[in-house]
């Protein structure tokens, strides 16, 4: 499915191609260093000239990141960000540049059925779930690939060459390296 986030987050790839570009996609925590500076560090980046930007939800238990994440995650919760708080910051930063998720699997399973579609309002185009491997959840993958959001699948640095052709064919928008 994925019709609107795909045309944003592909349609700003063609772009790029078109004028021998490459993208600027970065990265903030949502929340920190508080939900206020939150808003107007995403406004920052894209008059900074980002590209795309990915807003990683802040969640308790995050194993699959780095210190300096973790330690973000930690403060952003520790002013109280909830899934909700990140979607609120997103919609009020009103950005014009496509916005990617970052997430675990757990909020956003919290968050009930409508979350993809309730992202997708605050302003989101696509959702990279860190903790959900190609294979490891049909159902939840399906949710994903249908749902209004482009599902950018990651590659890690130890995945299989074999693999990395099906992982991209089950995503879009783009395949995270």
């Amino acid at each position: 499915m994925a019709t609107i986030s795909s045309d944003a987050i592909a349609g700003r790839f063609a772009a790029l191609q078109a004028a021998s570009r490459t993208a600027f996609v970065p990265y903030i925590t949502a929340g920190h260093p508080d939900p206020e500076r939150s808003v107007a560090l995403l406004q920052g980046l894209e008059g900074a000239g980002a590209d795309i930007v990915e807003v990683g939800v802040p969640f308790s238990d995050p194993l699959a990141d780095g210190p300096v994440i973790q330690a973000s995650s930690q403060r952003a919760l520790e002013h109280g960000m909830t899934f909700d708080g990140v979607l609120e910051i997103i919609a009020r930063a009103r950005l014009s540049i496509p916005v990617v998720l970052f997430s675990y699997l757990n909020p956003l399973i919290r968050g009930g059925d409508d979350t993809l579609r309730r992202a997708a309002d605050a302003g989101v185009h696509g959702v990279l779930v860190i903790d959900l491997p190609l294979g490891s959840d049909a159902e939840r993958e399906r949710w994903f690939a249908d749902g209004p959001l482009d599902f950018i699948r990651l590659v890690a640095p130890t995945t299989p060459a074999s693999r990395i052709a099906e992982i991209a064919r089950t995503g879009s928008g783009f395949v995270y390296l």
